[in-house]
């Protein structure tokens, strides 16, 4: 399995919102709870990670494990088999495979997502400030909830970021709408080992990788529950 280990260090550029649902359409995994609110939308193009470039659209949802508050991703597609078997195995992420594109046209960017009919756009603003942050998931891998922490940096621009779901949006229709956001030029995004918890504040290091047991070792077509529009 040549699918590299955490951490993740990866490079790129990517638009960000978040939305306030009227009901939340997916489950938290086992041993999270969820948290009162906004969903996280993010739309990212990777320049750079250790599987090569790749397109990804995350929708986090906030939640708890013990005290320790983070984003659950409870929908994450990209257009690399290698990142969905490197986020699945190392993280706990329910990486998917689907048909994203990514367009840069002058000051707009827009992330595509086919099977679902789903599309997210922004426009760049030339006023951007620098930032670092800390950046917390929370996931469940084969071996139970685990901590995903990471470091986010770059250069960052409010914007309105514009969600349009089409026919295909199903659960995730309710997202559309224009939302308050920001693109992130220059992005470092740094992901590390998974943890376990223990106790209400501390965390174990977990092992590097977890199998998963509906996990395909070899690159699937894109899932058909991701054309579920029930």
């Amino acid at each position: 399995m040549g699918t590299p280990f955490a951490p993740w260090a990866l490079s790129g550029e990517s638009l960000a919102c978040l939305v306030r649902r009227p009901v939340p359409r997916r489950p938290l995994p086992d041993g999270l709870e969820r948290v009162p609110g906004p969903t996280l939308v993010a739309a990212v193009s990777y320049s750079g990670s250790p599987v090569g470039p790749y397109l990804e659209l995350a929708i986090g949802e906030p939640a708890r494990l013990g005290l320790r508050p983070g984003w659950c991703i409870t929908t994450m597609v990209v257009d690399s088999a290698e990142s969905r078997l490197g986020g699945r195995l190392n993280w706990g992420y329910p990486k998917d495979l689907g048909t994203l594109t990514w367009r840069s046209s002058g000051d707009e960017r827009e992330l595509h997502w086919v099977e679902r009919d789903v599309t997210i756009t922004g426009r760049v603003s030339r006023w951007r400030l620098p930032f670092l942050l800390p950046v917390r998931s929370l996931q469940r891998r084969g071996d139970g909830p685990v901590v995903v922490p990471g470091r986010l940096r770059g250069r960052a621009s409010l914007t309105t970021v514009r969600v349009t779901t089409g026919g295909g949006g199903g659960d995730l229709h309710d997202l559309g709408g224009a939302h308050p956001g920001v693109h992130v030029a220059g992005m470092r995004f740094l992901v590390r080992p998974a943890r376990h918890p223990f106790g209400f504040t501390s965390s174990l290091r977990a092992p590097l990788r977890a199998p998963e047991p509906a996990l395909f070792l070899t690159a699937p077509r894109p899932s058909e529950d991701l054309l579920d529009v029930r």
